[in-house]
Formats: structure tokens, C-alpha cells, sequence
């Protein structure tokens, strides 16, 4: 039982993992024996790095700009030159803005689908490239509940999550016949500073908690174990899902 979790000796990236759920997720994957290459938009990232792992031989940290084509493709290229190949790719990088649909900006909405949904792709189009030339590899992908319902005020975020969502299902279709997991796991509403907004707002924070059975918010923790399960072999007929992660706030 134990061998179909096991991912000891694989190589993996994680973007987004300066803090909240990627750095959770670094870590997991990490103390399960992965060498990983996290990303970030600040040199922060390389002191997150060192925290993970004080020796810095199997923890590395690149910084990236999201919004950037040649950025994330740069990150990419330099991620595989430092691993020597990819096992593992947790695609977790995401931005928030709040507006009414009626003033979103577009420099917003395409900043927000910049970094929530074209970097992914990129991302995944370059790891898939080598993940079917050997015929293995997960691809994890982080989406939301906003993958399943309409938001409130976040119009680009919604609609970048129900992006991945077919995406993920889309890259399923072509590739799982190859070797190729491509999944997606959907945080509801967690305790990360994606949140502040709605939880420095009492009524909307209880309005979501009573929607929750769990009468709970999720902690990045709660991330932990749907990860582990979809990086290893345990998962390997799971292919095109979008899991929810959610305390059951979907089945309310």
C-alpha cells in the first residue's frame, strides 16, 4: 500500500510557493523525498527555499513574473536545467482583484487571466512536451470552487478557474492514453491572504461559513493530502478531475 504513495527520487515544481497553499504544498512534497524548483515574484522565494530545506540541494527557488510569457517560459527552462527532468508539476501561481463586473478595468482582467490561466498553460504545454516523451508524468493544477459556481466581484478570477478546469479536462483527453495525469484540485475557501477581503467582512465570512458543513474555513494543510494522493502512483486511473477540497461547501 505504502509503495502507491511512494515519490521519493521524483522531480517536481511548484509556482506560487512563496506562502498559503504552495508553500504548504513545497513543503509536502519535500518531506515526501521530491526534489522541486519553487517559484515565486520576489527574491523572497529563494529565503522560502532555504527555510524548506537549510541545505539547498533539494529546494530551489526562481523568481518569475506570471504576467510575462518569456518569464515563465525562462522559469520553466531553468527549473528542468536545474532538476534534469520533471516528474511533477503543481501549477498553484494566482492573483485576485476585486471590482464590480460593471467597473472591472481591463488591465485587471487581463493581468488576472495572465497569471491564473495563461502562465498554467504554458507551464503544462512545456512539462507535457517532456512528460510524453517518457510516457509518465502529473500535472497538478489548482483551481477553485469558482471552477463549479459564478463569484462575487471577481469576475476575471472566476472566469480564469473555470479556465483551468477545461483545460485540465482538455489536456486529460489527449494525454492520458500517454502516460500523462493532468488533474485539478479545487480549494474552497481557505485561510490564505487571497481571503483578507472577504474575511475583514463579517457578513460575507458568515454568509460562506454557514455554507460549509464542516463550519470551517480551510487551512493550507487541508491541501496536503489530495496533493500527495495525485502526485503518486496511487492516482494513476485518475485522470480530467477537478476534486474539491471545499469542507462540502459544493454540496450545500
Amino acid at each position: 500500500m505504502n509503495k502507491m504513495f511512494e515519490i521519493r527520487g521524483k522531480k517536481g515544481i511548484v509556482t506560487g510557493a512563496t506562502r498559503g497553499l504552495g508553500k504548504a504544498m513545497a513543503q509536502a512534497l519535500y518531506e515526501a523525498g521530491v526534489e522541486i524548483v519553487i517559484m515565486g515574484t520576489s527574491d523572497r522565494i529563494l529565503s522560502v527555499a532555504k527555510e524548506i530545506d537549510e541545505t539547498e540541494t533539494k529546494v530551489h527557488g526562481i523568481i518569475a513574473d506570471f504576467r510575462d510569457t518569456l518569464s515563465v517560459q525562462n522559469a520553466f527552462e531553468s527549473a528542468v536545467a536545474i532538476l534534469g527532468d520533471l516528474d511533477i508539476l503543481v501549477n498553484n501561481a494566482g492573483m485576485q482583484i476585486r471590482h464590480p463586473s460593471e467597473d472591472f478595468p481591463i488591465e485587471d482582467w487581463e493581468a488576472v487571466l495572465a497569471v491564473n490561466l495563461t502562465a498554467p498553460f504554458i507551464m503544462s504545454k512545456l512539462a507535457g512536451k517532456i512528460m510524453l516523451e517518457k510516457g509518465y508524468g502529473k500535472i497538478i493544477n489548482i483551481a477553485s470552487v469558482l471552477s463549479f459556481i459564478g463569484g462575487y466581484t471577481v469576475p476575471a478570477y472566476a472566469a480564469s478557474k473555470g479556465g483551468i478546469a477545461r483545460m485540465t479536462q482538455t489536456m486529460c483527453n489527449e494525454w492520458a492514453s500517454k502516460g500523462i495525469n493532468v488533474n485539478a484540485i479545487a480549494p474552497g475557501y481557505m485561510e490564505t491572504d487571497n481571503t483578507t477581503a472577504i474575511k475583514n467582512d463579517p457578513i460575507r465570512y458568515n454568509q460562506l461559513l454557514t455554507r460549509i458543513p464542516t463550519n470551517r474555513w480551510g487551512v493550507p494543510s487541508d491541501i496536503v493530502g489530495p496533493l500527495l494522493f495525485l502526485a503518486s502512483s496511487a492516482s494513476d486511473y485518475v485522470n480530467g478531475v477537478i476534486l474539491p477540497v471545499d469542507g462540502g461547501f459544493l454540496g450545500r
